[in-house]
């Protein structure tokens, strides 16, 4: 299972049985800044889907208006293949992060270029960081959207002081290739 909405959607049914429609709303609210929904039927797909894979289950059928609706919660294995899923997560943002710098060091023959591209990434880093959306404690949040954005907030805090520390010493080391006449030769086209 590769879509992050189909993995989103089984963590909100392990945090709460819950409806589609309800899925629906709930994942708008949290997640709608960082994940784009398609719309409501992208929630009934991905429950298909993760009914099919046995990682929920149908619990009852509570009666909304004239239709009953189908009311989903979290097998086991739901449970163990999203906590498995949280951690490949943790993998993948790595390698990813090491794939970005090894391409930035392809300059190491032209360090002013790379130097520029440490400046842009360094702008839009900040830009970024900056537009973190946290509401302070008793800004009328429920305890767990609190908790939410209390650890974005947190986390942006420190992954902002980690990279403005590696763009530190990555400027220090291009800015010594650049001056020691190494990387002098001019780009190749």
């Amino acid at each position: 299972m590769t879509s992050p909405v189909n993995w989103t959607i089984l963590g909100l049914v392990i945090e709460r049985p819950s409806y589609g429609l309800e899925l629906a709303n709930r994942f708008q609210r949290v997640y709608a800044d960082v994940l784009p929904l398609s719309g409501d039927s992208h929630v009934y797909s991905a429950l298909n889907m993760l009914q099919g894979r046995e990682m929920i289950e149908i619990v009852s059928r509570t009666k909304v208006d004239r239709q009953p609706k189908p009311h989903y919660r979290a097998t086991p294995l739901g449970v163990s293949s999203y906590e498995d899923w949280l951690v490949e997560q943790i993998d993948a943002q790595t390698r990813t992060q090491e794939l970005w710098v090894r391409q930035l060091a392809i300059f190491a023959h032209d360090p002013h270029v790379a130097l520029r591209m440490l400046d842009r990434y360094e702008r839009r880093f900040l830009k970024d960081a900056g537009s973190t959306g946290y509401k302070p404690a008793g800004s009328g949040l429920d305890s767990r959207e609190e908790l939410i954005d209390g650890l974005v907030a947190e986390q942006r805090r420190v992954a902002v002081g980690g990279m403005l520390s590696w763009l530190r010493y990555a400027r220090a080391r291009f800015e010594a290739l650049a001056g020691s006449g190494d990387g002098d030769e001019p780009a190749r086209t």
